[in-house]
């Protein structure tokens, strides 16, 4: 049983006639989002420099971009939208922990062997 797809995004703010015009809107949007991390990575403002939970506020900006993209192109390119709330929350939610945990192993990780080769061995009591 077929049935339309939902042409507007952000919560129906913005609303589009036809597929093609709503694919077009996403993919500015996705371009916007893309350019302001590229600009960002390029010049590296030092107001961005500060360290925020241990961590520099402009990696913390790169990291919830990339997270608002991933979501963005699982909401409206694979059509989760369109789906129960219960899939929705078990696939969203599923892969926002797993990647919100692969970053803290990652950076835990990388600050231990980073420390390592700084300042020789360390031991760690978790």
């Amino acid at each position: 049983m077929a049935h339309a797809h939902k042409l507007e995004i952000f919560r129906g703010l913005i609303k589009f006639k036809s597929n093609t015009q709503k694919i077009w809107g996403v993919l500015v949007f996705l371009t916007i989002v893309t350019a302001v991390e590229v600009v960002l990575g390029i010049y590296k403002p030092e107001a961005l420099m500060g360290h925020v939970l241990g961590m520099k506020g402009l990696n913390w900006i790169f990291i919830i971009l990339t997270l608002v993209k991933a979501y963005y192109i699982t909401w409206d390119f694979m059509h989760m939208r369109d789906e129960t709330k219960g899939l929705r929350r078990a696939v969203v939610w599923t892969t926002i922990f797993l990647i919100l945990y692969l970053i803290f192993i990652l950076l835990q990780e990388g600050g231990y062997v980073f420390n390592v080769y700084d300042k020789g061995y360390i031991k760690r009591d978790f």
